[in-house]
């Protein structure tokens, strides 16, 4: 019966993800980050509880994968779909066509997820950045504008050029052939873990300090951090 608990937590990976994908089509951003939240959080848990309870399975990666496909792949595509959809766009009369760039970080998400089951090497740590920092990084941009509304940092989301920016940065991190540090404690022991406490303590200062605006600076943290560790 346990071996079915891990894979219980995953479906509701899955499950928020698929909710989240309803209200990003709906343009409801708020929700659909809720929702996108919660399913990361079921995603960090379903791997824990797998190597707590000596379950793991290939089941259990395979179905990671997948949910993990709909909540950090196809929401955050859709996300900057309907951001694109804002910004004031070339009148030109495909320009209706622009929005549907956005997918491209599904497509690189698809790419990352399927290199990753098929890897040998990425027990202790990730290479390009995982599919939810990246999913977390593309949210953060709405909710930037709904809850930390300034003239000047909204000008700079909705600006075209820099959503695509995003999408081409975004894909390349994605499946980046840098070393990232992998949020797995097997110990709790703070000399193993110490980049890992650093990256959890300073990610809470900044996401104190600049609230989700605060989002964007600990991806890059968690980046620069995995990179002076190696």
């Amino acid at each position: 019966m346990k071996a079915h608990i891990p894979n219980f937590i995953t479906l509701l990976n899955l499950f928020s993800g698929s909710v989240a994908v309803i209200y990003a089509l709906e343009g409801n951003m708020k929700l659909t980050a809720l929702f996108l939240c919660l399913g990361i959080f079921f995603d960090f848990f379903d791997g824990l509880l797998a190597r707590k309870l000596k379950v793991q399975s290939e089941l259990g990666v395979q179905l990671d994968s997948l949910a993990d496909m709909v909540t950090s792949g196809l929401v955050p595509g859709l996300v900057l779909f309907h951001l694109i959809s804002l910004a004031p766009l070339p009148s030109w009369e495909t320009h209706n066509l622009l929005p549907y760039f956005g997918l491209l970080v599904t497509l690189a998400s698809a790419y990352r997820l399927a290199k990753f089951n098929i890897s040998d090497n990425q027990s202790d740590a990730f290479i390009g950045l995982p599919t939810p920092a990246n999913a977390l990084l593309i949210i953060a941009l709405p909710l930037i504008l709904d809850f930390q509304n300034s003239d000047v940092i909204n000008a700079i989301i909705l600006n075209p050029w820099f959503l695509f920016g995003v999408i081409i940065l975004s894909c390349y991190l994605l499946n980046a052939p840098i070393k990232l540090i992998a949020l797995k404690f097997k110990t709790w022991n703070f000399k193993d873990n110490a980049s890992r406490y650093i990256l959890i303590l300073l990610s809470l200062v900044l996401l104190i300090v600049f609230q989700f605006a605060g989002i964007p600076l600990v991806i890059i943290s968690y980046i620069v951090l995995s990179l002076v560790s190696k």
